[in-house]
């Protein structure tokens, strides 16, 4: 017995020890609630939880397990706590929910107190250490809990709130969109120097006084505080009332048509004028009725008399008026006449400057073509928008000014054509005739034109010019004198260069195709240029 009390004794005494140690260990957690794993960088784990902070509310990979849930919020646990009866929850949860529905378990409804709550450190470790990804839309990434709220704060995908119009946006995308997303940023008007927000531009740019608008009558450019004076008493296509309005021509029109309604509706003018004039004397100055009793009224009589006379006065005032404007109108209608003969003048005296002007033009154009002697080069500028237009399918063709092979000589002109892609045989070519025309020297000159024709189009980069030469050929239409301005026969090549070249080296330049052509007359065809080797024939048009 003595022995088994021993024993007895010992076994309460190791029991009471474990409870004092597991007690002390309780109250110890109790004082520093907080685990030492748990420190500021870690996500909603900081010494200033706030008392209703429910779990996680976080996306886990793989997906949280059940035994990490906590079964009032349904979210992973957060400052894990455990009840006496083995249940995790939240801390913030369960206490709010004791303090709500009871001191109860919510699982199985045993009795619990705040005090009989002590956290579950190991719980909260094994939370901390699982992965999450990281909710902000576009990021990826994959960390542990404990993680996330360091990953936040340097995410690049991380979104925060603006601060003038509260729209969501990136960190890293937050001053761009200020400065010129934001509907709200501040903007400043180029024509008044105001400030308004993005978000009403187009309400200022109704008001502001000083943004440019265009007249609705004349199309005139001006700013907004000028637009009325200007339809008032500038713009010539404004709608005006007739001068006379006030006399019963109710006609409207624009300005610069003003003047010639006066001049062809004088008369009409003047009938409303007199009728107004006698519809206002009927009614201001009316004729005293003379009764056959008047005689027994003298006092009456002498009473209207100042009346009647002062009526007749302004009523001849009114004629010398009408006088004077009809002699006014007169006037005007005269000098309105003289304009219009002097302007017709004027007219026939700039159709005739216009004419020799033309004439000096024609004159001088012809001069220089005198002066080429036979070497012309034509100079096509914007060759990019031919190409364009090609390209779309439509045919280009472009004649060169004429030139003469000497003085005397014989004058030709170039045609050049861009053939579409869809031409049967000489697609994407460029293709060059010469066309004999009618000159100053054809009288004087051999007929029809024999000699050597060398064509090139110009390489302005490297200087390998793409060279043609052909002999004329007396036979053809295309060589004999012209009956019409140009020969409408030509003699060239159809497939002198392909447009593909054109890119590969540098014939064309700042937007010029160059295109030379020299011509050297034969009078004898005895003759033969040294060193010349033509290029096989080929149909001509």
């Amino acid at each position: 017995m003595a022995c088994s009390d021993m024993e007895k004794l010992s076994l309460d005494d190791v029991y009471d020890s474990d409870l004092s140690g597991c007690a002390a260990a309780m109250e110890k957690e109790r004082e520093s609630y907080l685990s030492p794993t748990e420190n500021p960088s870690t996500i909603s784990v900081s010494a200033s939880i706030p008392p209703d902070q429910q779990g996680y509310d976080v996306e886990f990979d793989p997906p949280l397990e059940s035994k990490y849930e906590c079964p009032i919020c349904l979210m992973g646990l957060r400052s894990a706590v455990q009840t006496p009866c083995g249940h995790r929850f939240c801390n913030s949860c369960i206490r709010k929910s004791i303090r709500d529905t009871g001191q109860k378990c919510p699982v199985d409804n045993e009795v619990l107190l705040e005090e009989q709550l002590f956290p579950d450190n190991f719980a909260k470790r094994e939370i901390l250490s699982l992965t999450v990804r990281c909710s902000n839309v576009g990021c990826s990434d994959k960390m542990e809990l404990r993680q996330l709220e360091k990953h936040l704060s340097q995410c690049k995908f991380a979104t925060v709130p603006c601060p003038r119009c509260l729209e969501s946006v990136r960190k890293s995308h937050l001053d761009e969109h200020k400065s010129e997303q934001c509907l709200q940023r501040l903007m400043t008007c180029p024509a008044c120097a105001g400030s308004f927000v993005y978000a009403s531009k187009q309400i200022h740019e109704q008001i502001c006084p000083f943004a440019n608008t265009v007249c609705e009558y004349c199309e005139m450019e001006l700013i907004r505080d000028q637009l009325a004076l200007h339809c008032d008493t500038d713009c010539l296509k404004a709608p005006v009332a007739c001068t006379f309005s006030t006399f019963g021509c109710h006609v409207k029109m624009p300005r610069n048509e003003l003047a010639q309604h006066m001049q062809e509706f004088t008369q009409m003018h003047m009938r409303c004028m007199a009728e107004f004039l006698r519809s206002q004397t009927l009614n201001s100055c009316p004729v005293p009725l003379v009764a056959a009793h008047s005689s027994s009224d003298e006092r009456g009589a002498s009473a209207r008399a100042p009346d009647s006379c002062q009526c007749r006065q302004e009523l001849m005032n009114l004629r010398e008026t009408v006088l004077e404007l009809e002699g006014r109108l007169v006037r005007q209608d005269q000098q309105i006449r003289e304009l219009c003969i002097h302007n017709e003048t004027q007219k026939n005296q700039v159709t005739e400057l216009r004419r020799k002007l033309s004439s000096l033009e024609d004159a001088t154009r012809e001069l220089e073509a005198q002066q080429y002697q036979g070497v012309y080069v034509w100079r096509l500028e914007n060759f990019s928008f031919h190409l364009r237009n090609q390209e779309a399918g439509q045919p280009i063709v472009l004649h060169s000014p004429p030139f003469y092979t000497g003085r005397p000589g014989y004058k030709l002109c170039l045609r050049l054509h861009l053939q579409t892609p869809s031409a049967p045989r000489c697609s994407n070519y460029i293709s060059l005739f010469v066309h004999t025309m009618q000159g100053e020297f054809d009288s004087q000159l051999s007929w029809p034109l024999q000699g050597t024709i060398r064509l090139a189009v110009l390489d302005q980069v490297e200087g390998q010019h793409h060279v043609e030469v052909m002999e004329t050929k007396p036979d053809l239409q295309a060589f004999q004198r012209p009956t019409v301005q140009r020969n409408p026969k030509g003699f060239g090549y159809v497939t002198f260069l392909h447009l593909q070249a054109l890119r590969q080296r540098g014939f064309v330049k700042d937007d010029v195709l160059l295109v030379r052509c020299e011509v050297t007359p034969r009078f004898d065809a005895s003759l033969r240029r040294e060193g010349v080797q033509p290029r096989g024939s080929e149909p001509s048009l």
